[in-house]
């Protein structure tokens, strides 16, 4: 086996996460189909490629005709679907070789209603009215009882199955918070025996601390709620820096993935232009700037503009040009290549900026030593004129997306158009 031994304690804090919808990304929905599309994705910055769930899906009560990707009947084997081991082990191989690390969704709280074990391992599962628990109310699935040791240690043994067999770098662990905190807790230093690895959770620190010490990164629920209600209900723009404050409270040793859409999100919300309109691109500055890791979903840099559909065959509409490449190859090979940018650094430093427009604009600066990012950010739906006057702005910077010099010393007005955002780098 191939094991690339690049510490996560390093590569994580430069990373970025690229999420794939096999089945939507190409009218194949295949693992070989993909792979053609990974040269793409490196030369626009992507580093890590996070796969939705790659194993087969339960028929029993499935939904739609070709059900969720989170109803598993099989932890240790492929979504026929997508192809065959053998094609994931080749994608994982070409991936390792373009320099990206690869992380697969893993399911920890339920499975689908005819996955293996509940026929070899019905004890497995918890039980209601003489029948299997639904799971929260999702009739697709059912929901394991992590009480039972025996279904603990299998679980673990599946995970260690797909870092042995692929060579996989990590884990996006769905509804972490809805799993106990003491599995995650066996799992990860017992997996970890193999190869270090990369764990994102899906849970919010603020609201599930105790897992922050357990899980590399976790997701900013509560940031992405409060700022499409911020653009949908005109709030006051000093409830998105009070809720920074408390992420930021946390400290450095978890970090925070900012995104603009996801799997979820796209399906049952809206893309990320029906949730955020004329903050759209700066919103998508500020995931790609602040303090943690962006994170992107399959088809924002084309844009899709289309919910697609979680159950069925939908592809993502592809042309021969993605508009938005060239903009999150900028923010992507920034957030990778300058130290002020660094997650989870204790040696990084932010600075929220004073503006002559405190109640449209969203300004900061990152440093880290002499390396600085200036970000500057139109959250308003109007034209706005201002001035940075701040003592934590001073000299020459460069604008990393047109190439322009700045001398903060003497130019610090700013004439931006709704929907204008600017980064800067010293």
């Amino acid at each position: 086996m191939k094991t690339n031994m690049n510490l996560p304690q390093e590569w994580k804090h430069t990373t970025n996460i690229y999420e794939v919808n096999v089945r939507q990304y190409t009218k194949e929905g295949t693992f070989r189909a993909f792979e053609k599309e990974m040269p793409r994705l490196k030369n626009m910055g992507v580093k890590t490629l996070w796969f939705m769930p790659i194993t087969p899906i339960a028929q029993k009560n499935k939904k739609g005709s070709l059900g969720s990707p989170y109803a598993a009947s099989d932890y240790t084997s492929i979504n026929p679907e997508f192809g065959t081991m053998d094609d994931f082990k080749h994608l994982v191989n070409e991936a390792h070789r373009l320099g990206f690390k690869v992380i697969i969704d893993w399911v920890a709280n339920h499975t689908g209603w005819d996955h293996v074990w509940t026929e070899t391992n019905p004890e497995f599962y918890k039980k209601e009215n003489g029948d299997f628990k639904m799971a929260s109310g999702m009739d697709d699935i059912i929901e394991l009882d992590h009480q039972n040791l025996e279904m603990r240690k299998a679980m673990i043994d599946a995970m260690k199955f797909w870092i042995e067999e692929t060579d996989i770098d990590g884990f996006r662990c769905d509804l972490a918070s809805w799993v106990t905190v003491d599995f995650w807790k066996e799992a990860r230093p017992e997996v970890e025996k193999i190869k270090p690895l990369f764990w994102i959770g899906e849970f919010d620190e603020l609201e599930s601390p105790e897992y922050g010490k357990v899980f590399d990164a976790s997701y900013s629920w509560k940031w992405m709620h409060k700022s499409a209600e911020f653009y949908k209900d005109n709030q006051p723009i000093h409830e998105l820096v009070d809720l920074l404050r408390k992420y930021s409270q946390i400290g450095d040793s978890s970090m925070r993935a900012w995104f603009t859409s996801n799997h979820d999100e796209n399906s049952w919300n809206g893309t990320e232009y029906e949730k955020y309109g004329d903050i759209t691109k700066p919103m998508a500055v500020f995931s790609a700037t602040w303090n943690g890791i962006p994170l992107l979903y399959s088809g924002q840099e084309l844009p899709n503009l289309k919910r697609l559909e979680f159950f069925e065959k939908d592809p993502i509409e592809w042309t021969n040009h993605c508009q938005m490449t060239d903009f999150y190859a900028k923010l992507l090979n920034l957030k990778s290549s300058n130290p002020a940018l660094r997650a989870g650094d204790s040696n990084v430093v932010t600075y929220l900026l004073n503006t002559s427009a405190n109640d449209k604009v969203f300004a900061y600066i990152r440093k880290n030593k002499w390396n600085e990012v200036l970000v500057v950010l139109n959250f308003s739906k109007e034209n706005v004129e201002f001035t940075i006057e701040d003592e934590n702005v001073a000299g020459v910077f460069k604008n990393i997306f047109d190439g322009m010099k700045r001398d903060f010393n003497t130019e610090k007005n700013f004439n931006f158009k709704v929907s204008d955002y600017a980064v800067f780098e010293k």
